[in-house]
């Protein structure tokens, strides 16, 4: 290797990329797949960016004794055996301004939406330790997603990990575009990382969200389907990036991660390229830690320390059902519960199709707001037994009185809580609602007629409670005359819509 040849090569660098301290050159081993092997690149860092040179990057992942592993980002189609690699002395970031929201980027923060660059301000490495427990305090303010089912049920907090998990099309993304639909003026940046997903599917995202208005407060990482393993995997991390840098200004943020399943597969592509040792079902052995330092950087920090909150919705795709399967129990195991969706409920017309059983929330609770958490106290409870006598009375015909009563209580609080995606409802709304279900007013009411009537309650209420129904958008706990006003309003729809209510034999 000449003196003429290293400079000649450095000089198609920009002075930028490279720290004048510490420039080491390696040369390039091989190249297949994505995957570089070079040899020397002495005090090279796990995870820097290193240059190929004419506008070629990588980051370095295996450090071993005679070579590097070094997975390509950019300028793929230029490199070749007995190239110069030559590092930059800086750990992988992506420059992120207030710009990047309503933008769609890639994993390496450049725009791809087709419209102007981005403004830079900060470089927020894609790697970084989670914030300690001194940082943090316990969650403790909602974050509502417009759903009866998730809000009353399996509430999520800000600063909670929240897993959506179930089979294919059962509608994961829909909980998770709801609930971004739903942080409309409510001061929560989304941002939503897309893995592995086809062109089209995240057009056809993105554009709703630009319909509904939600894209003007959300920034879009895209790591489609053909792009290669290397950014699939970074995506998540470029995402928590975004996250953090609006987590530091104070601000709570929403970050959705559709899916760790794809983004477990491109790890693994890669791993096994390195020739990095597998470990349980031919996964690497450290996949556990690949989705563990992701999401424990989501966190509600004290006020001491700015008071703001990424709550992180990682989504999992099960293959029939099984969440004992190693990548579901990882994610199971590292967050603050799931909403598990249902392939038989989705299929029978519940949506959203979630399973109470096996949904959990160890968290929300705490967070969840007085009104909701006092009206929808028995609910879970009276739906899972719901679901089991449903189950015995198939092999029934002989059914008791309460048994018959309970039955049919059930079949109501199921059909109240099915909701299209694209309606999110209020605070105020889900109160109303589930109040009058769990209180036996909708016993009378005939299932069919449900959706009708769950309609014209709430404009009935609107319209003519409109005191009562700005108490209830509060939150705050149901006393005595709001107690008064929820019943004398069921009463006085009652009497003025009397084609819902069947009459008594």
């Amino acid at each position: 290797m000449s003196k003429s040849d290293i400079f000649a090569n450095l000089s198609s660098i920009k002075d930028s990329d490279l720290n004048a301290q510490s420039v080491s050159i390696g040369r390039v081993i091989s190249y297949a797949d994505g995957i570089v092997f070079s040899d020397e690149l002495a005090d090279v860092q796990a995870g820097e960016l290193v240059s190929f040179g004419n506008d070629g990057y990588g980051v370095a992942l295996n450090l071993e004794k005679e070579k590097v592993g070094i997975i390509v980002l950019s300028g793929a189609r230029k490199i070749k055996a007995g190239d110069f690699v030559y590092r930059t002395g800086k750990i992988l970031s992506i420059n992120v301004s207030d710009e990047i929201v309503g933008r769609v980027i890639d994993p390496l923060g450049v725009a791809v939406d087709g419209k102007a660059a981005i403004k830079k301000d900060r470089d927020m490495y894609l790697e970084k330790i989670a914030p300690g427990v001194i940082a943090r305090e316990g969650v403790n303010q909602p974050l509502q997603t417009g759903i009866k089912a998730v809000d009353a049920l399996i509430p999520i907090g800000r600063g909670q990990r929240e897993l959506i998990i179930g089979d294919r099309n059962t509608g994961k993304s829909s909980i998770a575009l709801a609930t971004i639909l739903n942080q409309r003026d409510k001061d929560v940046i989304c941002v939503y990382v897309a893995i592995g997903q086809k062109k089209s599917t995240l057009a056809q995202f993105i554009q709703t969200l630009d319909d509904n208005g939600a894209l003007a407060y959300t920034t879009v990482v895209s790591a489609s389907a053909s792009e290669s393993a290397s950014l699939q995997f970074l995506a998540p991390y470029s995402g928590q990036a975004v996250a953090e840098y609006f987590l530091d200004k104070g601000k709570d943020v929403l970050v959705i991660f559709d899916d760790l399943s794809k983004h477990a597969q491109a790890y693994r592509e890669i791993s096994l390229l390195l020739k990095r040792p597998s470990g349980r079902e031919a996964y690497p052995g450290d996949v556990f830690y690949l989705h563990s330092r992701l999401l424990e950087r989501a966190c509600k920090l004290n006020k001491e320390n700015g008071g703001g909150s990424i709550t992180a919705l990682p989504i999992i795709e099960t293959q029939a059902n099984d969440v004992s399967a190693y990548i579901p129990t990882n994610v199971i195991s590292i967050t603050d519960g799931q909403i598990y969706l249902e392939t038989d409920l989705f299929n029978s017309g519940m949506r959203p199709a979630i399973n109470i059983g096996l949904s959990v929330s160890r968290v929300g609770s705490a967070a969840q707001l007085k009104a909701m958490k006092q009206v929808a106290g028995s609910l879970k409870l009276d739906l899972a037994q719901f679901r089991e006598l449903e189950a015995f009375a198939q092999f029934s015909s002989d059914l008791d009185a309460a048994t018959k009563k309970q039955l049919d209580r059930g079949k109501r609080v199921s059909e109240i809580l099915k909701q299209p995606w694209d309606l999110q409802m209020s605070v105020a709304e889900q109160v109303l609602m589930i109040y009058a279900a769990v209180n036996g007013y909708l016993d009378v009411v005939e299932v069919t007629d449900l959706s009708s009537w769950e309609t014209e309650y709430l404009a009935f209420a609107r319209n003519n409670f409109a005191n009562l129904f700005k108490t209830l958008q509060t939150g705050v706990k149901i006393e005595g005359p709001q107690e008064e006003d929820l019943k004398k309003l069921i009463k006085e729809f009652e009497k003025t819509h009397p084609r819902f209510y069947k009459k008594e034999a």
